[in-house]
């Protein structure tokens, strides 16, 4: 809503056009006015104003004047000169200092109306552009993978971009790339790999990236065939990682999220390539540490972690014992009060399989707070026994989450439906508090979200919000303002341009129209932004 203020010294014009405008339900605050530009400046100061309205005839300091500083030092409010003497020179000066409207006293109420109307669409306007503006590919790419950003609006700014999105398959890849010398900058060496990357790239495969810290980068591989991708990122793990930690001197760290067919499953696979990143750290941290002991203590047990991790996809829970019996045998001879030995084989085939069970159960809790519980166990194994009574347990929760995964999921969505359907109307509603309704980390609830329903919970909140909207234009004489405030809209214009962009027309033409809006259907409903 945006704030009006007025400056005349006639007392009798300030209060008429004070008493004559009904300024909330035009979708303006009216913060105040004085009677001169000298004392109005302060006053400015203080309330802020959107658009300013001033007299030019005035004592002490008149309205050309006040407008000149006004525009030096605060040009994002915008002027309306309002004068009594016809006269082009007034018109040309107020034009030369970048007033916005100028027009002649008297000025009726419908006439000053339609003057603010028109300039509020035109600071709208202005803040689009500079929005649109402020977008870079980067930040575009980034917003995806947060899923801060609906398709359409993607779409859009990757247009203004010159930046194609479209394409039948899309993965997300987070590289986690450190100097092994201090001296060395990160940020120039994330810029000679991302070279490399790119000459790796075949012509079907197109890479897009950009930095999110010191030392990541994330990219997202798009392409019409999922076979090509997949064999980049064969490419990826093995030559290419090689080549970049002996011709940089530096570790690689990748972590790899699924394949997806549309725009919003890229957070999806942003997430799930930060969380094979986190498993595949600690990979690399064990199987350093397990080379250690191994030469140390000299040991040659070997465990056949393909066997445990196909009975772990396919196996049959009714032979978990015998299983876990015949595969632990080999560790039997390990001392395990005296040597760590074992330790690290369990931690090692642990995290391989929960990157496994990452790709093909959905997971249903972090992998941060998993790992660190089920590490924790293995510290306290003393025995052989002690062993293969987690190694059962290890199968158990795996299968558990399995078997949990789809019932789980569905009361989760029914919650966050529910809740949405109850808080729509509450402006501060977000992923945030949400996610604390359900209980869920917002990472992992945007996760789920997305998977079962195709949708990220900000586009389903603006889906419910506008469908909400779309009801009170057909069934009540509300102004649209009031509606906007309804549905969870303190700002009837961001309402109305977010109800434009998913209807196609403004809420007065689908009123107008009767409610018929052409081609509705096919109209993406998923826009607004959800800001924490």
């Amino acid at each position: 809503m945006k704030k009006v203020m007025i400056v005349d010294d006639e007392i009798g014009i300030r209060e008429n056009i004070r008493n004559s405008v009904q300024w909330e339900k035009e979708g303006f605050h009216y913060c105040g006015d004085a009677p001169d530009g000298e004392l109005a400046l302060p006053l400015i100061e203080e309330w802020a104003p959107d658009i300013l309205i001033t007299d030019i005839k005035m004592p002490f300091m008149n309205g050309l004047e006040l407008a000149s500083i006004i525009r030096a030092q605060k040009p994002q409010i915008k002027i309306i000169i309002m004068s009594g003497h016809d006269e082009f020179s007034y018109a040309q000066e107020a034009i030369r200092l970048g007033v916005t409207e100028y027009c002649l006293k008297p000025v009726s109420a419908t006439e000053l109306l339609q003057i603010l109307h028109e300039v509020s669409q035109k600071m709208d306007e202005e803040e689009q552009r500079l929005s649109s503006l402020s977008m870079t590919k980067e930040k575009l790419l980034a917003d995806l993978c947060g899923g801060l950003i609906g398709t359409s609006d993607a779409i859009d700014s990757a247009k203004k971009l010159s930046l194609s999105l479209s394409a039948k398959f899309y993965t997300i890849v987070i590289m986690d790339i450190r100097p092994h010398d201090d001296s060395q900058n990160s940020e120039l060496l994330l810029n000679k790999t991302l070279r490399i990357l790119e000459e790796f790239c075949s012509v079907d495969v197109e890479l897009l990236s950009y930095i999110r810290s010191r030392t990541e980068r994330v990219l997202l591989l798009k392409s019409s065939s999922e076979n090509r991708i997949m064999a980049y990122l064969e490419q990826l793990r093995g030559q290419i990682r090689l080549d970049l930690e002996q011709q940089f001197n530096c570790s690689v760290v990748i972590g790899i999220g699924r394949n997806q067919e549309r725009l919003q499953g890229i957070h999806v696979s942003y997430l799930e390539a930060d969380e094979d990143k986190y498993i595949t750290r600690l990979t690399q941290q064990n199987k350093a540490s397990l080379r250690e002991i191994h030469l140390d203590e000299k040991m040659n047990i070997l465990l056949d972690r393909s066997r445990f991790l196909e009975f772990l996809k396919i196996g049959d829970p009714h032979l978990r014992d015998s299983f876990v019996q015949e595969f632990a045998a080999p560790l039997q001879s390990i001392d395990w009060n005296a040597s760590s030995y074992g330790v690290y084989l369990l931690n090692d085939l642990t995290l391989e399989s929960f990157r496994l069970a990452n790709q093909i159960f959905r997971m249903g809790a972090d992998p941060d707070e998993n790992i660190r519980s089920l590490q924790q166990m293995i510290r306290g194994i003393t025995s052989w026994e002690a062993c293969t009574q987690y190694l059962r347990y290890l199968l158990e929760q795996l299968w558990q989450r399995r078997a949990a995964s789809s019932g789980k999921y569905s009361d989760v969505i029914d919650q966050v439906k529910a809740y949405v359907s109850g808080q729509y109307n509450n402006e501060q509603v977000s992923l945030k508090s949400i996610s604390a309704h359900v209980r869920i980390s917002p990472s992992h609830l945007s996760k789920i979200f997305s998977q079962e329903t195709g949708q990220t919970i900000t586009e389903y909140l603006t889906q419910v919000r506008i469908g909400k909207a779309k009801e009170l234009l057909k069934t009540t004489s509300n102004k649209t303002f009031e509606i906007a405030f309804k549905v969870g809209y303190n700002d009837p214009h961001y309402f109305s341009n977010i109800f434009k962009k998913t209807t196609g027309c403004t809420p007065k033409e689908y009123r107008t129209r009767g409610a018929v809006v052409p081609d509705e259907t096919s109209v993406d409903m998923r826009k607004e932004p959800m800001y924490e």
